[in-house]
């Protein structure tokens, strides 16, 4: 029997007060580590499994460069997306496609409407229709198209976990976490999605996070890259007024938030932490970890002010703010 987070393995991560009352609360789990990857804090049962959903594309996005992928600048940042699907979104995972001899078409995501409310209307009002390109996953299912076509392996079943292009992702998240896969599910986009620990996920984000694009190692130089492109091209990573882009520019950290309420963020000198909100709800997920960096002293109390109050967090009562999404006591 495989060992998920349950809710007495967690903690109170979150809040939700309205008129001074707590509405809600979001319980479940947190790791930190310190700059050199040692465990600072613990927060519930960090050793459980949890499917990192988006938060395992910087993992999945070093794999298809070290398999060949060429791609730079904001290319390589689409690689680890979970973008709105705006146009200059569209445009750059077009772009990616044309590259490498493809077209929309090979994409094994499913079609999408934008999740950027002014794109989507756009498209509406234009009588446009549904893409793969503008599925949030889509730059990383291109980065994964062009592994396969600079190593020879078939764009045919490139989603099935047997495909080589698979096998190597999957040596790759093993080698990063240092755990071995316990499970592996499709995620939405329908691509595999391994469970890992929240301490192995910190750990492979933190070796992504802190690794130098100038090292011998070639692993740790494509990490490098792909996190300097990030941070020179937030908009990528999610959209404007996006929680994660958001944090990118206020902040300066590498950050990929992943479904049901999974995040990880990486601070500027490499304190890293990993989340799981135990409902799914993504709401509180950056304040939260933002805040855990702050306490571990990797980010100031004006740092996550300044970020707070960029983020949608209030709570609103006839269109007045009546209360907010804040910290839980259990941090």
């Amino acid at each position: 029997m495989l060992e998920t987070l349950t809710v007495q393995d967690s903690v109170e991560l979150a809040i939700v007060e309205r008129s001074g009352f707590v509405e809600s609360r979001h319980a479940g789990a947190a790791v930190v580590l310190s700059p050199d990857g040692e465990i600072v804090t613990r927060l519930g049962n960090a050793d459980a499994l949890i499917l990192p959903r988006s938060s395992l594309k910087p993992l999945q996005a070093v794999a298809c460069i070290t398999a060949g992928a060429v791609l730079e600048g904001e290319q390589l940042a689409m690689s680890t997306a979970s973008h709105t699907g705006t146009d200059r979104h569209a445009a750059a995972v077009r772009d990616m496609l044309t590259e490498g001899g493809l077209t929309e078409d090979h994409l094994g995501c499913p079609p999408a409407w934008p999740s950027d409310p002014a794109t989507r209307d756009e498209l509406v009002r234009e009588h446009g229709q549904e893409a793969r390109v503008r599925m949030n996953c889509s730059g990383k299912h291109a980065a994964m198209l062009r592994a396969c076509v600079a190593t020879g392996w078939s764009t045919e079943g490139y989603l099935d976990p047997g495909h080589p292009l698979q096998a190597h992702i999957r040596e790759v998240v093993e080698r990063l976490s240092g755990e071995k896969i316990a499970h592996t599910a499709i995620d939405g986009c329908g691509a595999p999605v391994h469970a890992l620990t929240l301490t192995g996920l910190a750990r492979a984000v933190h070796r992504i996070g802190t690794a130098s694009d100038r090292s011998p190692f070639a692993l740790h130089r494509v990490a490098g890259s792909l996190v300097r492109a990030v941070r020179e091209n937030p908009w990528t990573i999610e959209g404007p007024g996006r929680p994660d882009t958001i944090a990118i520019e206020k902040l300066g950290v590498f950050t990929k938030g992943g479904a049901e309420g999974v995040m990880v963020m990486v601070a500027p000198n490499g304190t890293t932490v990993a989340l799981k909100m135990l409902d799914g709800a993504a709401r509180a997920s950056t304040i939260v970890a933002a805040t855990l960096l702050a306490r571990a002293g990797a980010l100031t109390e004006a740092d996550v002010a300044a970020l707070g109050a960029a983020l949608p967090l209030s709570v609103l009562g006839g269109g007045d703010v009546v209360g907010s999404i804040r910290p839980g006591s259990g941090i």
